[in-house]
């Protein structure tokens, strides 16, 4: 499947529910083949490939390696595309290196496409101040990569000019233009804080974001907040990192759906080997477009996940809680 005739358009079509685990064997059989780094991790675990039968034996690679190892699957390729992290002072940056654009952005459109149709029906607005301000931010290349798809004239970031957003804003909602507003949570909050606004054709989606910017509230309390400034029925959320290409949506609530090229799993606090289908824990993701790095990733995310395959975010784990959901490191 994974061979020089790879076509990135077909191999991200194909994926569905029923064959996503047949999809994610074949794709660790290539990667622990391939990926010296994941090797070398499943090693140290003594995994046996040939028990590896589903997506609960599969070895997930914790999302610290991103800062401290180049994870890349095949032969060397020149990565025209280098996501990377934000980062505290003295911190690492995680690095991603996606060598397949026509990969990533095949799997954003399908992702996007099957929770919001075609984005060219949108207006695409982006307030992103924090990432704008910095270079490969993979949030900022998502927003860009939307409005390259739709196309629509006033398409555009916002850095602090909120006044102009403001009209951008009642000229759309004038005219019933669909639109989507898509914002980090201090900056939305901000926004709305000085210019409400009753919006019907607008979708407010919200990509989190609050730390060190101002006082820290629930998601419930943004979330009400916005609503209430701004007259929608729900605030939508999307939920990604720079070391994934697939995305998850939430249509309100916090309550959040994969995309069809991704799944999410929860591992026990105390037992990291112990993956489980449903319950409280630290989340685990399949992302089957991160075929070029490595598709099995061990977040430092703490969540909720239901039988239905839905899943709502708590929060990050602190130290004491990642010591257990850590894996070792090489």
């Amino acid at each position: 499947m994974f061979n020089k005739y790879f076509n990135s358009q077909e191999y991200i079509q194909s994926i569905e529910a029923g064959n996503f685990v047949a999809t994610a064997l074949a794709l660790f059989e290539y990667q622990y083949q391939h990926n010296a780094i994941y090797q070398r991790f499943c090693n140290a675990l003594n995994t046996d490939p040939a028990k590896v039968v589903n997506l609960q034996t599969i070895p997930y690679l914790p999302i610290s390696f991103f800062k401290n190892f180049k994870v890349t699957t095949g032969p060397e390729k020149n990565a025209l595309l280098v996501f990377e992290s934000s980062r505290t002072s003295g911190d690492t940056a995680s690095r991603h290196f996606v060598p397949n654009e026509e990969l990533y952005h095949a799997a954003l459109l399908k992702g996007f496409s099957e929770f919001y149709g075609d984005p060219a029906r949108y207006t695409i607005l982006a307030l992103l101040p924090s990432y704008l301000e910095r270079s490969n931010s993979s949030l900022v290349h998502m927003a860009q990569s939307l409005m390259n798809l739709s196309r629509q004239e006033h398409n555009g970031f916002y850095l602090n000019d909120f006044e102009k957003l403001a009209n951008t804003l009642l000229h759309l909602e004038k005219n019933k233009k669909p639109t989507l507003l898509l914002g980090v949570t201090f900056a939305l909050l901000d926004f709305a804080e000085q210019y409400p606004l009753q919006l019907e054709h607008t979708t407010i989606m919200e990509t989190g974001g609050m730390k060190g910017r101002r006082e820290e509230w629930t998601r419930e309390q943004v979330h009400d907040f916005l609503i209430e400034k701004w007259g929608v029925p729900a605030i939508h959320s999307e939920y990604g990192m720079t070391e994934l290409l697939s995305q998850a949506y939430s249509a309100g609530g916090g309550l959040f759906r994969t995309s069809s090229t991704m799944q999410v799993l929860v591992r026990d606090v105390n037992d990291p080997l112990d993956i489980s289908r449903a319950g409280t824990g630290c989340i685990n993701v399949a992302d089957l477009a991160n075929v070029d790095s490595c598709a099995f990733i061990a977040t430092d995310d703490i969540g909720r996940l239901f039988v239905d395959d839905t899943f709502e975010v708590l929060g990050r784990a602190d130290n004491s809680v990642l010591r257990g959901c850590s894996l070792m490191a090489l």
